[in-house]
C-alpha cells in the first residue's frame, strides 16, 4: 500500500506543478482581451472565455492537490514538461477556435497553438492582414512565452510554492550540455534568462519602431524575432517592410540564435570578446557566413536581382532567417534557382546554438559530429593515434559523444518514420520531406505545398506535424523517453 500511496502522490505532484503552470498561462489571454477592447475588433468575448476555462480548470487541480509537498524527480521532470507542452497547447487553441473572424476547426486551432508554443511558425491561417489585432497579438505571445519556455519563468516562481524546480529547468533547456547554471540557484538563473530575453525582447522593439514600424508592428515582431518564431502580423512577412527592418531583424535574429549563457557572461563582464572567443559561435557565423556568400552569387550570376546589392539583401535575410529557424521571408526563396532552396533548408537542420531559442540539431552537436568524422579518418591513417575530440581547449567525454550520437541517430529515425507517414497520408515527396523538415526545427515555411502556409494539408498530416514540432523543441529525447516502455517501469 505504501508503493501505491507514493505512486499516488508523485502523480498528484505532477498534477499540481501542471495546474500552477495552467493558471500562470492563462494570463497571456488578458493583454489581447484588452487590446480586443480598445481596437473594438470583436475578441474579447473569445479571449476572456479562454481565460476563465484555462485559469479555473488550473485552479480547480490545484485546490485538490494544494497539500501535497515532494521533491520532483529527473524522471518527474521529462513527465511535467510533456504535459506541460500538451496541455498548453490544447488550452490554446481555444481563442482560434471562439474568434467568430476564424471559423476554424479544431485540428486547425491546435496545429496553430501548437506552432505558437514551439515558435516553430508555421501556419495554416491566410489572409493575416485582415486578422484582429487581438488575434494577431496573441499569435505572437505564444511565441514570444513559448521560445524561452514558460517552465524556466515558472522555475522562479515554483520555490515560493513549495516545488523545486532543478529538475524541470534540465528537462527543458534545449541543448546537449543542461548542467550548466549562470547562477548557483535554479530560480536566479531562470531571472536571469528571463532578464535577457526581456531586455532583448524591448531592445528589439524599439530598433524596429526606429527602422519604421508602427509601434503595434514593432512588439509584435520583436516578440517573435526574439524568440525565433517567425509569426507576422502580415502575409508578406518582413517583405511588407522596409530595408532596414531588414537590417534589424537579422541583427537581432542572429543574436537569438547565440547561447543565452553567452549573453549572461557578456553582460557581466561587459566584454564582447566573450562572442569572439567562444568557438560554437564562431562555427554558426562560420556556417552563416558560407551559406551567404554562396546564395549571394547564385542570385546575382543567375540575375534573379537585377543588382549585386538587391542580391546580397535578400540572400543574407533569408541565409539567417532559415539558418536560424525564425522563418521570415521578404522573397519566395522557393522558387529561387539552382540547389539554394534545398541548401537553405538543410542549414536549418544545423540550427541555432545551444541554449538559444533557435531550433534544429543545434550548432555544438554539429561541431562534434564533424570532428568526430574527421578524427575518423584520421585513425584510418594512423590507426595507434589518440586524437581528442575538443571544442575550444576541453576534451570532450566518450558519454557527451556517445550521447550526441545517439540523438542524431533518434532525430534521423524520427524524420524518417515522420516523413513516410507523411507521405503515406497523401503529401507529395518535396512536400512531405520539407514540412518535416520545416516542423522538427521549428522552422515554419517549407516548399512546395507548405511554402506559404499549411492550410491545404490534411488534417491527419496536421496532427503528425503537430507532434513533430512538440519532437524538434524538446530535443527528441525529452519526449521519445516518456513513450518508452521502460521510463515506466519501476
Amino acid at each position: 500500500m505504501a508503493i501505491v500511496r507514493n505512486k499516488d502522490s508523485r502523480f498528484a505532484i505532477i498534477l499540481k506543478i501542471v495546474s500552477i503552470f495552467l493558471m500562470l498561462f492563462s494570463l497571456i489571454m488578458l493583454p489581447p482581451a484588452v487590446i480586443a477592447l480598445i481596437y473594438r475588433d470583436g475578441g474579447f468575448r473569445a479571449f476572456m472565455l479562454s481565460f476563465v476555462a484555462a485559469f479555473g480548470s488550473g485552479f480547480v487541480i490545484w485546490l485538490l492537490f494544494r497539500k501535497i509537498q515532494m521533491k520532483l524527480r529527473t524522471r518527474d521532470g521529462f513527465i511535467v514538461v510533456v504535459l506541460f507542452w500538451s496541455v498548453l497547447g490544447l488550452y490554446g487553441a481555444s481563442p482560434f477556435m471562439l474568434a467568430p473572424q476564424l471559423e476554424i476547426s479544431f485540428t486547425n486551432a491546435v496545429f496553430e497553438s501548437v506552432s505558437g508554443l514551439t515558435t516553430t511558425g508555421a501556419t495554416i491561417i491566410t489572409g493575416i492582414d485582415k486578422l484582429p489585432h487581438s488575434i494577431l497579438l496573441y499569435r505572437h505571445l505564444l511565441q514570444w512565452l513559448g521560445g524561452m519556455g514558460i517552465i524556466v519563468l515558472a522555475v522562479a516562481v515554483l520555490p515560493m510554492l513549495g516545488v523545486g524546480g532543478m529538475q524541470l529547468y534540465k528537462a527543458e533547456t534545449p541543448g546537449p550540455v543542461k548542467d550548466t547554471k549562470l547562477t548557483p540557484r535554479i530560480a536566479e538563473t531562470a531571472k536571469a534568462l528571463w532578464y535577457i530575453y526581456l531586455g532583448l525582447t524591448i531592445a528589439c522593439a524599439l530598433a524596429y519602431s526606429f527602422a519604421g514600424m508602427n509601434l503595434f508592428d514593432a512588439i509584435c515582431h520583436s516578440f517573435s524575432t526574439i524568440a525565433i518564431g517567425g509569426f507576422s502580423t502580415r502575409d508578406a512577412s518582413l517583405g511588407a517592410y522596409n530595408e532596414m527592418v531588414h537590417v534589424v531583424a537579422v541583427f537581432f535574429m542572429l543574436l537569438a540564435g547565440i547561447n543565452f549563457a553567452l549573453h549572461f557572461s557578456v553582460w557581466r563582464q561587459k566584454s564582447v570578446r566573450v562572442y569572439l572567443v567562444d568557438s560554437e559561435v564562431k562555427a554558426y557565423l562560420s556556417v552563416l557566413f558560407a551559406a551567404g556568400v554562396i546564395a549571394t552569387l547564385t542570385l546575382y550570376f543567375s540575375k534573379t536581382y537585377p543588382t549585386f546589392l538587391d542580391a546580397l539583401h535578400h540572400a543574407v535575410f533569408q541565409t539567417v532567417s532559415i539558418g536560424t529557424t525564425t522563418g521570415f521571408i521578404t522573397a519566395d526563396y522557393s522558387v529561387w534557382p539552382a540547389f539554394l532552396p534545398v541548401m537553405l533548408l538543410f542549414i536549418s537542420f544545423i540550427g541555432g546554438c545551444a541554449g538559444s531559442t533557435g531550433g534544429g540539431i543545434k550548432v555544438i552537436r554539429f561541431m562534434i559530429l564533424v570532428k568526430q568524422g574527421v578524427r575518423e579518418i584520421k585513425r584510418l591513417i594512423h590507426p595507434n593515434a589518440e586524437v581528442p575530440i575538443k571544442v575550444g581547449n576541453v576534451a570532450m567525454q566518450p558519454r557527451v559523444l556517445e550521447a550526441i550520437w545517439g540523438f542524431f541517430a533518434a532525430y534521423v529515425a524520427a524524420f524518417s518514420v515522420i516523413l513516410l507517414l507523411l507521405m503515406l497520408t497523401g503529401l507529395d515527396q518535396d512536400t512531405a520531406f520539407s514540412a518535416v523538415a520545416a516542423c522538427m526545427n521549428n522552422l515554419g515555411p517549407g516548399l512546395a505545398k507548405v511554402r506559404e502556409h499549411y492550410a491545404d494539408i490534411n488534417d491527419t498530416a496536421k496532427w503528425i506535424l503537430g507532434f513533430a514540432m512538440l519532437l524538434g523543441r524538446l530535443e527528441i529525447f525529452t519526449l521519445l523517453v516518456v513513450l518508452s516502455p521502460v521510463f515506466w517501469r519501476r
